[in-house]
């Protein structure tokens, strides 16, 4: 299999999927190719990246392209969120972002007309059509394709704290659902998601997507939607494990997290050590208490075995990164990650915000405020 994985390391590129929504009602609208064309005449190349459909016609994707770190992506990303909302709004249109939103019903999204999309809902039918969440997704570069496995491997411990810190889907269809994130249990549905399995290096990685593809079950290796893949095409490790976030700068944050996660991974695979094994069940659960409880509640420290609270088990996390990310020139976008642990996660300011009226509507005015960065609001 042909990769990429040549360097430069530690580029950044940032994926946010983001709602088209009505402006005054807030609910989801079906106007992406009216969006794009729209996008495509006011600024047909944008030097800040590219605006994507996605598989229903009321979400658009935004995506940086390379940069060096976080600040030369914060540009980009913030450059991209302000022409969609513009863009949006010349149709009496918005933008929001969140993993899920609060009161949409899927039965009333319409399938993108592309090819992919299509062939994706006649494959997995209600899997697909009720698949409406939106998702961040982080592609750090790395220069060799062994160290890119191991890389992916070790990124499978970290994949709970990520969940955790970016939880922001406690809506769904109108209900409060008890998840800190509604997106992950939707998105389990899927075939090949979650946390993915381990694979010894590139040659065994390259045997077992091979024997996927030349089975039928698969087109490629993009159809292998774990919450951390190898990306060979573009020479990056894509961690997917985040829900949208509302506020720009807990993208950010995610972002220079995630980078020096990357950092830290590949200076262990440089110095010629291994990575522990866990297993696969332990880190499937430690999954699951994150999309539950969020930061409130606890998940299993691997090397310990023991309990231990999810806030802590970030901070401790986020302080052993620090040095990295500054190394990288992406220290102060980690302010965003002091954010979340100090003030809580997005799924926890939608519940603050909703017990106030329990009005959806007021929730997501508030998610469209914060996502333009417009005005004082709850998130």
């Amino acid at each position: 299999m042909d990769h990429a994985f040549t360097g430069p390391s530690y580029t950044i590129g940032i994926e946010e999927e983001l709602m088209i929504v009505d402006g005054s009602s807030f609910e989801l609208v079906n106007a992406i190719e009216t969006l794009l064309e729209d996008a495509r005449t006011a600024a047909p190349a944008t030097a800040a990246g590219d605006i994507k459909p996605e598989l229903m016609e009321s979400v658009l994707e935004i995506a940086t392209r390379p940069a060096a770190n976080t600040a030369e992506a914060a540009i980009q990303l913030r450059a991209l969120r302000r022409q969609v909302h513009d863009t949006a709004a010349l149709r009496g249109l918005t933008i929001g972002s969140a993993g899920t939103h609060p009161f949409a019903l899927w039965e009333d999204q319409r399938i993108a007309s592309r090819l992919r999309y299509r062939e994706l809902v006649n494959a997995l039918r209600f899997v697909a059509r009720q698949e409406l969440i939106f998702g961040l997704h982080v592609h750090v570069g790395v220069d060799d394709a062994d160290k890119a496995i191991h890389v992916a491997n070790g990124m499978r411990v970290h994949l709970p704290v990520l969940l955790a810190l970016s939880a922001n889907s406690p809506f769904w269809r109108g209900d409060g659902t008890g998840m800190a994130s509604t997106r992950l249990p939707i998105f389990r549905a899927f075939p090949r998601v979650g946390v993915p399995p381990s694979y010894r290096d590139w040659a065994d990685y390259e045997r077992q997507i091979e024997f996927m593809v030349s089975s039928g079950v698969m087109e490629d290796y993009t159809y292998l939607w774990y919450d951390v893949r190898p990306h060979p095409k573009l020479g990056t490790v894509e961690i997917r494990a985040c829900d949208a976030q509302t506020r720009v700068e807990h993208t950010l944050g995610l972002a220079a997290l995630i980078q020096a996660m990357v950092k830290e991974l590949c200076d262990h695979f440089d110095s010629g050590q291994h990575l522990g094994e866990y297993p696969w069940q332990m880190l499937d659960e430690n999954r699951w208490l994150a999309a539950r409880h969020g930061l409130d509640g606890e998940l299993v420290d691997l090397p310990s075995n023991e309990r231990i609270a999810t806030k802590a088990l970030a901070q401790r996390l986020l302080d052993r990164l620090r040095g990295h990310a500054q190394d990288l020139g992406s220290a102060s976008e980690l302010e965003g990650i002091d954010d979340l642990l100090a003030r809580g996660n997005g799924a926890k300011r939608q519940v603050v915000v909703y017990e106030a009226n329990h009005d959806l509507r007021e929730v997501m005015a508030e998610i469209v405020s914060a996502t333009s960065g417009n005005g004082d609001t709850e998130f």
